[in-house]
């Protein structure tokens, strides 16, 4: 069942995204060569305690840490840890920030020191894909038209789509419906409806779309071994336009 959010709990919602945000930017200045994954999360969940909130992820069916941390080839669910980030890499950081019961859900892919130009292009067009998605979560559009538009995009520019693993409604629980793919055909799935609040979150690779599950159960990998990036921002959707409740801006 897709609930729809009244304006007061948006507002709630959008007050976990600002401090997801700023996180985000004051991770942006961390990321360089030298510094562990491990050494992000434990600063994401300081930072979100010093700003009254707590990180839905942890302890979430066992996980244990405060946000994903997502190396080079991991598509998403990567355990932060003792890797050194290197020249070269590219690392994802996902969290969910939890302040008073409500919810909002971002992940940010970024370049650590020099990257190759092929890096760069996937890191652009997932942005990218993820911006022209948002512009099609408009009332009375369907779930398949966001879907489309970032494939289309993607596909267009060289780049593969995950599939395993999609966007979804958030709330008061980090995943409710509807689902959001960001692969199929266009003016399919649930009609977006003010009120709808849901995550769009696309994964691109440079080779195959396809993932494997490492041991631990939770680190997914690109199959070939290819570089995988990801951006998510988590979008009310109201009257006048799509509102991203995670904006950095």
């Amino acid at each position: 069942m897709i609930t729809l959010k009244t304006k007061e709990q948006i507002q709630n919602m959008k007050k976990a995204g600002e401090i997801l945000a700023a996180c985000h930017k004051e991770i942006a200045k961390m990321i360089r060569p030298g510094i562990t994954t491990q050494e992000i999360d434990q600063f994401a969940e300081a930072f979100m305690k010093k700003h009254g909130a707590t990180p839905e992820q942890k302890g979430y069916n066992g996980y244990q840490y405060a946000t994903c941390a997502s190396v080079n080839d991991v598509i998403c669910h990567g355990f932060p840890g003792k890797y050194v980030l290197k020249d070269g890499d590219i690392v994802t950081i996902d969290m969910v920030v939890n302040l008073n019961g409500w919810l909002a859900d971002s992940a940010w892919s970024y370049a650590v020191g020099q990257v190759t130009p092929e890096a760069q292009h996937l890191l652009d067009v997932t942005k990218t894909s993820l911006y022209k998605g948002i512009e099609l979560a408009v009332v009375g559009n369907r779930i398949g038209d966001i879907s489309n538009a970032i494939q289309t995009y993607a596909e267009g520019e060289g780049l593969s789509v995950v599939r395993e693993f999609i966007g979804h409604g958030i709330g008061e629980k980090m995943h409710e419906e509807p689902q959001v793919p960001h692969y199929g055909p266009p003016h399919r799935g649930p009609r977006l409806k003010e009120g709808m609040v849901i995550t769009i979150e696309p994964m691109l690779n440079i080779g195959t779309f396809r993932s494997k599950l490492d041991a631990d159960g939770w680190t997914a990998r690109t199959q070939d071994g290819s570089l995988s990036a990801q951006y998510e921002h988590t979008i009310a959707i109201t009257a006048d336009g799509p509102v991203i409740l995670t904006a950095q801006e």
